[in-house]
């Protein structure tokens, strides 16, 4: 088993003016990305907009994407066509779909992103029929519970869910032949990676590599994650 983990938190996030060729302010920081992992990942994000504020509409010839909604609400587009969101909501958009998210509320309105290189484009998925409800899902988590990301997406993310660990209660996240990324929502409790123990707070994320192994235990008042796992394919896969 490595003792390896990729801890990161937002507290000190960078200002980004005009994202995706939007105008004003909105803040990003990187949680995670591809160096010191095994999988194909692009990067894990955490981006925040405020009352009003916009990511312009923008369309991915190379990589799918994941939206996790943190906190406030408002409104994704998908190919043109508006769609409300709030915390909970996850969005998952294929190669060569068009998206972009206003926030619509007095609060501001963050989000998580999990963006992931895709096979290249064939010429279905480069012009992809905007009818075609499989380019894209928008679920809640919370509600609905875990969503594969494999039935919607080309590329090695695999199961999405919210977490709740009752006062006490642990999980084990063994990082064997995938790897794991998890974003803190509520609660606190603690991550035992060998002789590394790290407090988990919101706002708080781990992803482990290949070969690591993490015990989460729940601290007083329970604790809540957003947990995606991305597949690893073998040497002779690649």
């Amino acid at each position: 088993m490595r003792e390896a983990i990729v801890v990161a938190d937002i507290r000190e996030p960078a200002e980004v003016h005009g994202v995706h060729a939007s105008e004003g302010l909105s803040r990003w920081t990187c949680l995670a990305r591809r160096t010191g992992l095994h999988g194909r990942w692009e990067a894990v994000e955490w981006a925040w907009l405020p009352p009003g504020g916009v990511s312009g509409e923008h369309r991915h010839t190379r990589t799918e994407e994941l939206y996790f909604v943190l906190e406030g609400e408002g409104e994704i587009t998908l190919d043109g066509r508006p769609h409300p969101v709030r915390p909970g909501t996850a969005v998952l958009t294929a190669l060569g779909r068009s998206h972009g998210l206003r926030n619509t509320a007095r609060t501001p309105l963050s989000w998580l992103v999990i963006e992931v290189p895709a096979p290249p484009p064939t010429k279905e998925t480069a012009m992809p029929d905007p009818a075609r409800t499989t380019h894209a899902v928008i679920a809640d988590l919370r509600r609905a519970g875990p969503v594969d990301a494999a039935t919607v997406l080309t590329g090695p993310l695999r199961t999405v869910r919210v977490t709740r660990l009752l006062p006490g209660e642990t999980a084990r996240l063994a990082a064997q032949d995938v790897e794991h990324t998890v974003y803190v929502t509520d609660g606190a409790g603690t991550a035992e990676v060998g002789a590394t123990s790290v407090a988990l707070a919101p706002g708080v994320s781990l992803t482990l590599p290949l070969g690591a192994e993490a015990h989460v235990q729940a601290g007083a008042d329970g604790l809540e994650y957003f947990h995606a796992v991305l597949d690893v394919p073998r040497e002779e896969d690649q």
